[in-house]
């Protein structure tokens, strides 16, 4: 698909557009499944390989955690990146959860409510969690802060809540309408959900965000949801921005293949 073929009303920029020789690779919700996000990577290893760009970027819109089975290891996958681009990685509220836990025990029955349970055990806490009555968080954090390697602390408490390239603004769960994209709150940024979906105006930017599972991505007039429910789908969409062009990765080693 390409931006040529929406009919955008009455917008300044009648084609967002990336910059010249750049070419960005959104990624979206993880949530522990390391392989898919393992074949996702070659993917776009293999797509640069056939089309070299002086400037390509990997973004990924944050919750690499949670639900899925292998929280920790996507973690490290992410530290431990190499390739040929540059990588952006967002904050996803899961990962606000986290860091919630970590300052105060008490978020600890909030995080396990967004499936937070996976994460613990996938960072070794299986026994502790047994032993876990909803009134001894502050022994689960102990037990999960001694765990959590220092380069992960790092790469999650260092992660950013946005990411703007061109005419796209890259988020985790949406923005809110009426605010300036430089005055967001985190909180919004985060978790916002109904305001943003249903708002069918334009924003200063196309967003691209995730947050909210869809069977298929969803290419709107003002943003497009990459979140297609890895962890219960099995499907981790990437969507490819090059210059005026607006397509998903899938699509392009199709084309490639046939």
């Amino acid at each position: 698909m390409v931006w040529g073929s929406i009919r955008f009303r009455q917008r300044k920029t009648l084609r967002p557009q990336v910059p010249d020789a750049v070419r960005v690779y959104a990624i979206g919700d993880v949530h522990g499944r390391r392989d898919l996000l393992d074949r996702l990577l070659l993917d776009i290893d293999a797509d640069l390989a056939r089309r070299p760009i002086a400037q390509p970027v990997v973004v990924l819109l944050g919750d690499y955690i949670d639900r899925g089975p292998d929280s920790a290891s996507v973690i490290e996958r992410l530290i431990a990146c190499r390739g040929g681009y540059e990588l952006v990685c967002l904050k996803g509220n899961h990962e606000s959860l986290l860091l919630q836990f970590l300052d105060d025990p008490r978020h600890l029955a909030a995080w396990v409510r967004f499936g937070g349970l996976n994460t613990l055990l996938s960072y070794g806490l299986g026994q502790s969690l047994n032993k876990w009555t909803g009134k001894n968080s502050e022994l689960i954090a102990e037990e999960f802060s001694r765990a959590l390697p220092q380069s992960h602390r790092l790469f999650l408490s260092g992660l950013s809540s946005s990411f703007a390239c061109g005419d796209y603004f890259f988020v985790h769960a949406g923005v809110r309408a009426g605010v300036p994209l430089d005055q967001q709150s985190e909180h919004d940024l985060l978790w916002i959900r109904e305001d943003f979906l249903l708002h069918e105006d334009f924003f200063e930017k196309i967003v691209v965000h995730g947050h909210t599972p869809v069977a298929e991505p969803q290419v709107m007039p003002n943003r497009i949801n990459i979140d297609t429910g890895a962890y219960a789908t099995g499907r981790l969409t990437c969507l490819v921005l090059e210059g005026e062009r607006c397509q998903f990765l899938h699509e392009i080693a199709s084309e490639a293949s046939s």
